[in-house]
């Protein structure tokens, strides 16, 4: 087999030889080199979204005008920012979190993908208002959904919620001008 570019040919062994101070590529050297070219595009493309830090505030969780816990959150408002979530993460403290912000009240549904710490998901009213809270598994697949309409979702580390003594009806103080611009 042979290339119609004089300065690559293709041979069918697995050696790599000199011709006329050209060397032939075989085809594994191009798999190769295509394997690396994605490797280095790959490393880049993780290096740069990794080193994105997102704003990091902290969240109050009342009941009956008492708070209950406080929440430090990093704010994840943009499709790209949910999109990535709490990937590729190997620990998050208690009292730490992720609040998914949303432009609009809807069913919200979220999945495990590249994530490696159990997590519990609040999904919480345009108000504030938790309207539910789910565990989810590691590497999950399968999506976990909120029953209703919400406008924001809190993860945190699996069991949080109950620890800290958050429960349904408890109000997340949110503050919409603040967490709809940025800083």
């Amino acid at each position: 087999m042979s290339s119609d570019y004089p300065f690559l040919k293709f041979t069918t062994n697995n050696q790599q030889s000199r011709t006329n101070g050209r060397f032939r590529i075989t085809g594994s050297w191009c798999l190769c080199g295509s394997w690396l070219t994605f490797f280095f595009i790959f490393i880049f493309t993780t290096a740069s979204c990794s080193a994105q830090k997102l704003e990091v505030r902290e969240f109050p969780i009342e009941r009956d005008g008492q708070t209950v816990a406080v929440v430090k959150a990093e704010i994840a408002r943009t499709q790209e920012e949910r999109g990535r979530g709490l990937m590729f993460r190997k620990k998050l403290p208690d009292g730490e979190g992720m609040l998914f912000v949303f432009e609009k009240d809807e069913v919200l549904s979220f999945w495990m993908k590249n994530t490696q710490i159990p997590l519990s998901i609040a999904f919480i009213a345009y108000n504030g208002r938790i309207i539910e809270i789910k565990n989810m598994q590691p590497h999950d697949l399968n999506s976990v959904s909120s029953s209703r309409s919400a406008r924001y979702a809190l993860e945190t580390p699996q069991g949080w919620f109950s620890r800290a003594g958050v429960g349904i009806g408890d109000t997340v103080k949110v503050d919409s001008a603040l967490i709809n611009s940025r800083k």
